[in-house]
């Protein structure tokens, strides 16, 4: 899939932030509802307590769970998360799936049951609507934990789909490396650095034999000088 652009990928992370935040908001009220109706003595609470939570099963249950889901596989399909690259994404898919089809398809409907029940009379079980928002929390707030920690590393598809990156070979002070008069290139350096050879040849021990007379011619021409003196004299 193409990746989201910048401000798609913020909106659809505040919505998916927005919804999950109301969904575990929603929870925590229908575990408080669900509590209050089992450990009130009172008919009338509990008969109040159980409409209660009817009417957010009806009106926010479902939808939050679906927005939820929704802003979620899209948020790791159009990233660079992936949906099955990291376990952390892998996992937190599959329990968000399986929280929404229990909220929507069998806690909603035993809700819409209990309360039919209470308004016949029919006697109920005090924790039958305590147990599953309870589970739910514990599901939401795990989630929530490793969506921040984002533990475990890539999956083994996640782990295929990475390109390798490999380093460069490291470069010896002789692989090619430029001279160290001539690094910047320019002609002030390459003249220095031409200076520098040639006065090093001057100086060298070798170039001054090559410059000096040999002794043979020296000696030659003293001779030939003193014989003349005499001639002379």
């Amino acid at each position: 899939m193409r990746q989201l652009s910048r401000r798609a990928r913020r909106g659809t992370l505040a919505l998916h932030v927005c919804s999950s935040a109301g969904w575990l908001g929603m929870t925590l009220c229908l575990l408080a509802l669900g509590l209050t109706a089992a450990l009130t003595g009172s008919g009338p609470a509990a008969e109040a307590s159980y409409r209660s939570m009817k009417v957010f099963a009806d009106w926010l249950l479902a939808p939050l769970a679906l927005v939820t889901l929704a802003s979620g596989v899209l948020l790791s399909v159009g990233t660079r998360w992936g949906l099955a690259r990291y376990w952390w994404v892998w996992i937190k898919f599959w329990l968000t799936l399986a929280a929404t089809l229990a909220s929507v398809l069998l806690f909603r409907t035993r809700i819409d049951s209990t309360v039919a029940d209470v308004a016949a009379g029919r006697p109920i079980l005090p924790y039958e609507l305590v147990i599953p928002p309870l589970v739910s929390l514990s599901a939401y707030t795990f989630m929530t934990v490793i969506s921040v920690l984002k533990p475990w590393g890539p999956t083994k598809r996640g782990r295929r789909s990475t390109p390798v990156r490999r380093r460069p070979p490291a470069r010896g002070p002789q692989a090619g490396a430029p001279d160290s008069g001539r690094q910047d290139g320019s002609p002030a350096a390459d003249r220095r650095s031409r200076s520098a050879a040639s006065g090093a040849q001057d100086r060298s021990p070798a170039a001054g034999s090559r410059n000096r007379p040999p002794a043979s011619g020296r000696r030659s021409r003293s001779a030939a000088s003193a014989s003349g003196r005499r001639a002379v004299g």
